[in-house]
């Protein structure tokens, strides 16, 4: 399902020299003995995730759709971002659906909060709370404000049919909140963060209320834990792809930049690089992930990439079968002088300008590049290539002696925000 190609990477090692170390931190990963263990749930969890409570999303999912025109999902981070990938990454930017998504409680913008309470005034709306302590002041400022708005449109018990929360089990502020409001409630377990929360009812709520099949997600979730349990790099592209990126940190390559040819995919580089960045960016280490989304940012960042500072290696992710596709059309006149390109599908046009840029890149700029193909944009793909990526982190991050499943770091702007804000 997942191919990696190191062979336009300029890599000064050969990956499989790399393998005695793999197979020694793959034992540790199993078996859960490194760093940061207790946060490996995400790891079996395509296995023993809960039954019950998948089901309940399911119902839960087509209430929202009766329901509402609009589902708010408020949260930030890996409360939202996970969400967002799939559903754009499945449905793309423009989805023929009859319930809107909007994204809120990621910004302390007021007017970015006020035009979303303008904008669901006269619409019909649900509410998903997404916080597993219920003190994350983006999502729980936004959220003070949406639930006090549907309270005076619904009413308190309209209201209580109409807003989800998913957070912790039975800690923190939004649990007793929502107990006391009466909200039906889904779990964030405490052993995932929420860089990995995506397969557990935090991104599963939204994306089955958009109307996505989760059932395929969960699938291809499967199928990839059975496939990525193996050391050898000859059978593991997840491997192969956590060493290359640090033959290539040793060679100075410190920035690696996420690239796409779809605009779908924008939010996948969005979610990644929270994934690695939170999770490799610790102790004075790690390679800082960028992004960008070809053609469009060629005629943006295209100048660096091929001429600037030679700090970064490309990691292209590619789509083999697109979800749509068409000839492009002929024209009498021929005034646009683009009758060349008649009869020849807009991907094909596509997948010749990747190719043209990655010669470009990596034959004339010098710029490694590790190529990563996914079959297609379906939910079976989606959960099979989170899969990829998240055993990928750990061995990563594993090579080079950090926890992966930590963020200490993120709490001092909070710390310094709070004392602004006179919190006590």
């Amino acid at each position: 399902m997942i191919k990696v190609n190191t062979d336009y990477a300029y890599l000064s090692e050969n990956v499989h020299d790399y393998q005695k170390e793999v197979s020694k931190l793959h034992q540790v990963l199993r078996t859960k003995t490194g760093q940061g263990s207790d946060y490996l749930g995400w790891l079996d969890w395509p296995m023993n995730y809960d039954k019950e409570e998948y089901e309940r999303v399911k119902v839960c999912a087509k209430r929202i759709q009766e329901q509402a025109d609009v589902l708010l999902i408020c949260g930030i981070g890996g409360s939202y971002l996970g969400a967002r990938a799939a559903i754009e990454f499945i449905q793309g930017t423009y989805p023929a659906r009859a319930l809107e998504v909007i994204y809120v409680g990621n910004t302390f913008s007021s007017s970015a909060i006020i035009r979303i309470l303008n904008y669901i005034k006269d619409k019909r709306i649900a509410l998903n709370v997404i916080s597993k302590s219920g003190t994350t002041t983006e999502t729980s400022l936004a959220f003070r404000l949406l639930r006090q708005h549907m309270e005076e449109k619904y009413s308190e018990e309209g209201a209580r049919e109409r807003i989800y929360a998913t957070t912790d089990r039975q800690g923190g502020l939004l649990k007793p909140l929502a107990d006391a409001k009466g909200y039906e409630t889904f779990v964030i377990p405490d052993d995932i963060g929420g860089r990995f929360s995506v397969i557990t009812p935090v991104g599963l709520l939204p994306i089955a209320a958009a109307g996505i099949d989760i059932d395929a997600l969960m699938d291809g979730l499967k199928d990839a834990y059975a496939d990525f349990d193996q050391e050898s790099l000859d059978a593991n592209p997840a491997y192969v792809y956590a060493v290359a990126r640090r033959i290539l940190e040793k060679q100075g390559k410190n920035v690696e930049m996420f690239v796409a040819y779809e605009p779908s995919l924008a939010y996948v580089g969005e979610w990644w690089k929270q994934l690695y960045g939170e999770s490799e960016g610790k102790e004075g280490k790690g390679i800082l992930p960028a992004s960008v989304n070809f053609s469009t940012d060629l005629h943006s960042m295209g100048q660096f990439i091929q001429e600037g500072t030679k700090c970064l290696f490309e990691t292209v992710l590619s789509v083999k079968v697109p979800e749509l596709d068409m000839l492009f059309t002929h024209d009498d006149a021929d005034l646009d002088q683009m009758n060349y390109l008649e009869g020849k599908s807009l991907d094909w046009v596509n997948k010749q300008a990747f190719k043209g840029t990655l010669e470009a890149h990596h034959d004339t700029g010098n710029v490694p590049n590790i190529l990563i193909e996914i079959e297609d944009t379906t939910a079976y793909t989606f959960g099979y290539m989170v899969y990829f990526y998240f055993i990928s982190l750990a061995m990563t991050c594993y090579m080079i002696d950090i926890n992966p499943f930590n963020q200490p770091g993120v709490e001092v702007y909070k710390k310094n925000m709070f004392r602004l804000l006179g919190k006590k």
